[in-house]
């Protein structure tokens, strides 16, 4: 797979993802280009932070804004492994991330096309492309393989009961 591709990033926000399921968070990981540069990567953190706001594409966007000295983050491209939720969406629309590519559907909180397209909303004064399933499959088994593990977990600590 060659560098700079799209599937490229999305393997790198795949490799955050990992990370978040290594801390027993549900596998989502996200990383910020800019002029083929990675500049912020990172993966969900709620459960570690017991913080609803530590979405992987929050915690990227405000990486990027600390590292790049500038909340405009006009120029660059979000990889995320799965479709952003509405607050994501929000955060994205607001820091002006110019594109949007990410892998999997989100049938209940996708705000990228699925439930709504919030970044594409001609109302909002900032629209932002959007590229949907880039190596979807692989980030869909990922999200499905962690909600089967923890099923199953839960089915067997409610047998030992």
């Amino acid at each position: 797979m060659q560098e700079n591709t799209d599937e490229w990033f999305m393997k790198q926000a795949i490799e955050e993802a990992k990370k978040a399921e290594e801390l027993a968070e549900v596998p989502i990981g996200a990383v910020i280009v800019k002029d083929g540069e990675i500049i912020a990567k990172a993966h969900n953190l709620r459960e570690t932070t017991q913080r609803s706001i530590t979405h992987a594409e929050i915690l990227a966007i405000d990486d990027a804004c600390k590292r790049l000295g500038t909340w405009r983050l006009e120029d660059t491209t979000l990889y995320v492994t799965l479709e952003p939720c509405p607050m994501c969406a929000g955060a994205i629309v607001l820091s002006r991330v110019q594109k949007v590519v990410f892998g999997a559907m989100d049938p209940k909180a996708g705000c990228a096309g699925t439930l709504m397209n919030l970044l594409d909303e001609p109302r909002f004064n900032h629209q932002t492309e959007i590229v949907s399933g880039v190596l979807g499959e692989e980030c869909g088994a990922l999200l499905s393989d962690f909600f089967r593990k923890l099923r199953q977990k839960k089915k067997e600590k409610k047998m030992q009961q």
